[in-house]
């Protein structure tokens, strides 16, 4: 008995130890994620004039833009007008400057040289919560979490949204089917990490949730960093032919490497090497035979014989 006590007590006070260490070895981490987490938000501290009502033009008048710690610009000397309504392409090849061009539309950033205009007023002037109001954005790296599909969808509106809007934009980002099948609809969890009868949601169910994420926000600019990369070709149709619909009453800003989704857009930019090469319709560009054309001809060879040995 007294050794068996002794040999408890021992065990029990290695685990104290060996826990009083794993917390002294946590600290350091969690301290600097408090150091991290108070770092004052500069992006806040301007003139917070309201962002005006009605519709939206953007301009980027001069933009360029280089990373902390690099010599080179990722974006040179932008110069670009987006009105309401129009529905802006954004092509290029990687690392052609696509996605920071959005990341400093969305004030992520804030340009280097230039500036960046809504309705005639800096956006480093207005007020910087009513400013990211104005957008719905899915990008590519977009995050599900181990919630509800309603929870997903609506995050901190979850509690005050209405099941009825929620399935409604589930079903235009073409979830529909999948939605029919869940045991529990809408509050079916995504993941099972809490929820054993939750679901596994594929890459391209997973796109679709995003989709119907920046659906619901229902915000006037929406921004589409390859929103179709994960779907097979039968999902990806029906979302283009659904475009429209989608984005109605709305500023869309689409960023693709499938050219064959530009078509349905009013102007396309072209970006190469971090400038705007090319700027125009679909058949304006191709009529130019530069860029843009040896990029979707490339694509399009794909599809015929000439490609088929």
């Amino acid at each position: 008995m007294y050794v068996g006590g002794v040999t408890a007590f021992s065990g029990a006070m290695r685990d104290v130890v060996g826990s009083v260490i794993e917390v002294s070895q946590y600290r350091k981490y969690y301290e600097a994620m408090e150091q991290y987490l108070n770092i004052p938000f500069k992006m806040r501290n301007n003139a917070r004039i309201p962002v005006p009502s009605g519709e939206h033009t953007i301009e980027f008048r001069n933009v360029s833009f280089k990373y902390a710690g690099q010599e080179s610009y990722a974006l040179k000397n932008i110069s670009l007008t987006i009105p309401a309504g129009q529905k802006l392409a954004i092509v290029g090849e990687n690392g052609a400057g696509k996605t920071t061009f959005v990341k400093l539309l969305c004030r992520i950033y804030d340009a280097t040289e230039g500036e960046i205009l809504l309705d005639g007023i800096n956006i480093k002037d207005l007020d910087y919560d009513q400013y990211m109001a104005l957008f719905s954005t899915v990008f590519q790296d977009f995050k599900l979490f181990s919630f509800t599909l309603k929870e997903n969808v609506a995050l901190s509106k979850s509690e005050k949204a209405e099941d009825k809007d929620i399935e409604k934009v589930l079903i235009k980002a073409g979830f529909g089917d999948k939605l029919a099948s869940l045991p529990k609809g809408i509050h079916t969890n995504v993941f099972k990490n809490f929820e054993g009868d939750g679901f596994e949601p594929s890459g391209g169910e997973g796109q679709k949730i995003a989709l119907a994420r920046a659906l619901y926000k229902n915000s006037p600019i929406v921004i589409l960093d390859e929103p179709t990369a994960a779907l097979d070709p039968k999902a990806e149709f029906e979302i283009y032919q659904n475009f429209n619909d989608l984005v109605a009453g709305k500023t869309p800003i689409y960023i693709s490497h499938r050219l064959s989704s530009t078509r349905f857009c009013d102007k396309i930019a072209v970006f190469a090497d971090g400038e705007i090469v090319e700027y125009g319709n679909h058949k304006e560009l191709l009529q130019m035979g530069k860029t843009y054309a040896k990029l979707f001809n490339m694509q399009a060879g794909y599809y015929t014989d000439k490609l088929i040995s």
